[in-house]
């Protein structure tokens, strides 16, 4: 028997499930009959009305700046959809990648009947919380799905017929979900096809300037197609594929796994080169495509900011710090930290890449659509710190802006403030900034009022804290609160694959097809102790990209001097003998240096005449 949305078919399912615990299959449709299993292992009633809690005002307002750029890149395509949908007696509904309602826009009278089944914002439709629908299903199913009438799990939902799709990022994680919900009893055919055209559009948008400094390639097998939302997108940081649409990875019979695998040379026998001449686009599998590169953007749209308060753009991965297994369980474990709300302090030399793990943390962690707010506490200006990080009132002091300034910690509200160098704060700052994390609210400058603040909080340094506690220049009671967590990134050096890390940065940086470095080169750059870390080997590869030359014939002429001759072992010198030359030395420069009379250079030095005269004019030569 086919699975039917017959609403005879589904009240015949139901009597099966919930009353004679019975698999109603052929009666429903597959993707309701797991949910269906999904919320009864959770323990949830069906006859029950689900007990639902909205967010305070506060809180939802909190959510809606989190998701602010989500929700103002849908803002038109909600408006339009609704428009659309209008005639249906519909409400049309944003949520978070959780299933939180973030936005409702639609017919009134439907939304206050919404509204009793708690359709509305400020609460949670994720199944956990209110049994199979559609938005937590599509979240689920990662695909659009509809739920009518009593499909829904619990009862009192019998009212709504809901269609949702999720909305991807261009990495694959959630975005959030779009959903187009109306009575049950009038007919929506229409709605879920609408939905994903909508969904399209928004998932289309989401590209627009994030990846200024990476190869953006569109294609379709049809040339009408370009320049639409139904377009394949890929996007190329150096050779690697590191984010795609649903479109363009169907296009290649590829799926999410394959971002930050998969190579440009693996998918495609035209080079970029080619492209940009002219050529068609060739598939490795002999399909050919109609492909167009985009031009380099100006600047991305970002969600961080500097510590002056001007976006950022995000770390590239070409100057990203390579993760091996133990680095990628340590991001694991530290996202989960600061999930909790606990403060990560980062250690590590100069250059070993706290900053981009910091970044890496951020993406890692449950407020990666949130501002990062980064900044360098040894390059603020001492007489400037202050007022950067706590803000001020207007007329707080001389060449104070009009209307004053809500300081980096204000800016980071809702998501996650990395403190750079915080072995370099002043002590005074210091007492400052333990009361802001022991009350979690900042007071302005000037005398303005405490205002609530909730940040999660990254710290790094490369100095050693707890010698800077003994010695009095680090607050032992700050040094305590920021370091619950602490997690020390090795130095390049102590790398367990070097050769492979050089290997894989080397191709990265490439924009065509990767070619490897000579064995000469490789050996030499192996043996090589970096003390500059990520940060000199990757201006060290760059310039050696750029002295390659389309050949790419490199030789060991073409390293930077430094790398150019093996070091030289030290000769084998004890200690008493290299004591025995120096003193030798500084008494031949006193002697010369009083033209040859022995008393004078014996008083220069500080000796008796007879040891001077004993250890240099009586030494045989």
């Amino acid at each position: 028997m086919q699975a039917t949305n017959d609403h005879q078919a589904v009240l015949a399912a139901r009597r099966r499930f919930f009353e004679d615990g019975r698999t109603p299959r052929g009666l429903i449709a597959e993707p309701i009959l797991r949910s269906w299993t999904r919320c009864a292992a959770l323990g949830l009633e069906a006859a029950k009305t689900p007990e639902v809690a909205a967010l305070s005002s506060g809180g939802l307002r909190e959510a809606c700046e989190r998701h602010e750029q989500l929700r103002r890149l849908c803002r038109p395509e909600i408006e339009a959809l609704y428009l659309d949908a209008r005639d249906t007696d519909s409400v049309v509904i944003l949520t978070d990648p959780q299933g939180l309602v973030l936005d409702a826009v639609g017919s009134t009278d439907f939304a206050d009947k919404a509204a009793r089944v708690a359709l509305r914002p400020g609460v949670q439709w994720h199944e956990a919380a209110t049994g199979t629908n559609a938005i937590g299903m599509a979240l689920i199913e990662r695909r659009p799905v509809a739920v009518h009438g009593a499909e829904h799990y619990f009862a009192p939902h019998r009212i709504l017929s809901c269609h949702a799709a999720p909305i991807l990022e261009p990495d694959g994680r959630l975005a959030g979900a779009l959903d187009l919900s109306g009575h049950a009893a009038l007919p929506h055919a229409h709605a879920l096809g609408l939905l994903r055209v909508v969904v399209d559009q928004i998932e289309h948008r989401l590209f627009e300037g994030r990846y200024p400094h990476c190869q953006v390639l569109r294609l379709h097998s049809e040339r009408s197609h370009l320049g639409t939302a139904r377009e394949g997108v890929l996007v190329f940081d150096g050779p690697r594929l590191i984010a795609a649409n649903r479109h363009a990875l169907a296009l290649l019979g590829l799926d999410w796994d394959s971002l930050g695998q998969c190579r440009y040379s693996e998918l495609f026998g035209t080079t970029l080169s080619q492209l940009r001449d002219g050529q068609p686009l060739r598939g490795l599998r002999g399909r050919e495509f109609h492909g167009r590169l985009d031009a380099e953007a100006a600047r991305p749209l970002a969600l961080s900011a500097t510590a002056a308060g001007v976006p950022a753009r995000p770390t590239p991965i070409t100057e990203a710090i390579v993760l091996d297994a133990a680095a990628r369980q340590a991001l694991a474990r530290a996202s989960r930290i600061l999930d909790a709300d606990l403060p990560v302090l980062l250690q590590g030399e100069t250059g070993a890449g706290k900053e981009v793990f910091a970044r890496q943390l951020h993406a890692a962690c449950s407020r990666a659509q949130a501002p990062l707010v980064a900044v360098n506490c040894a390059a603020l200006p001492e007489n400037l710190i202050e007022s950067e990080l706590f803000g001020y009132e207007e007329g707080a002091f001389t060449g104070a802006r009009r209307r004053g300034a809500v300081g980096l910690l204000r800016q980071a509200q809702g998501g996650v403030l990395f403190l750079d160098e915080i072995g370099d704060m002043p002590l005074a700052l210091q007492s400052r900034l333990l009361r802001v994390l022991q009350q979690r609210e900042v007071t302005p400058l000037g005398g303005g009022k405490p205002v609530a603040v909730d940040f999660r909080l990254i710290c790094a340094t490369h100095r050693d804290l707890r010698q800077a506690v003994a010695e009095g220049r680090f607050r032992a009671d700050l040094y305590y609160r920021i370091a619950q967590y602490t997690l020390p990134l090795p130095a390049l050096r102590e790398h367990a694959d070097l050769p492979g890390l050089i290997a894989d940065l080397w191709i990265r940086l490439q924009a065509g097809p990767p070619s490897a470095l000579p064995a000469e080169l490789m050996a030499r750059l192996a043996a090589h102790d970096w003390p500059g870390n990520y940060r000199e080997l990757v201006s060290c590869l760059r310039a050696l990209l750029a002295l390659a030359g389309p050949d790419c014939r490199l030789t060991l002429d073409d390293l930077p001097p430094a790398l150019r001759d093996p070091p030289q072992p030290f000769a084998a010198v004890s200690t008493e003998a290299t004591l025995s030359a120096l003193a030798e030395g500084a008494m031949r420069s006193a002697l010369a240096a009083a033209e040859g009379n022995v008393s004078a250079a014996a008083r220069r030095l500080g000796v008796s005449r007879s040891t001077l005269y004993r250890r240099l004019l009586q030494k045989p030569h």
